[in-house]
């Protein structure tokens, strides 16, 4: 019975948390790479911190990576945090942005 648990994830508690690994400065903010264990493979993920004006500002990404391995995962999660940082830089930080309404179909 265990193993058609196991199988159909019948009765498990979603992903496994990663064990914590170092931190990695970059440009001025710090990357915690943090990839979890989904279905015996690791997924993407990690938080972006940076102190701005006495605050500490975290930005936390999951992508839809995954690798064979916890130490691929890592080293992955680390250059997709740089890739965000270079990319978009502190507007990591804004605010989401607001939903727009649904457009009006009668037209």
């Amino acid at each position: 019975m265990s193993f058609l648990k196991k199988l159909f994830g019948i009765g498990t508690s979603g992903p496994k948390p990663g064990p914590v690994h170092e931190a990695v400065e970059y440009k001025g903010y710090v990357i915690r790479p943090e990839p979890f264990e989904q279905q015996s493979q690791f997924q993407t993920a990690g938080r972006i911190t940076k102190d701005m004006d006495g605050t500490e500002r975290v930005h936390t990404f999951v992508r839809a990576d995954k690798h064979g391995s916890l130490e691929d995962a890592v080293a992955f999660s680390i250059t997709k945090a740089k890739l965000i940082i270079d990319q978009q830089g502190d507007r990591i930080f804004d605010d989401p942005p607001k939903s727009v309404p649904p457009a009006d179909k009668s037209l």
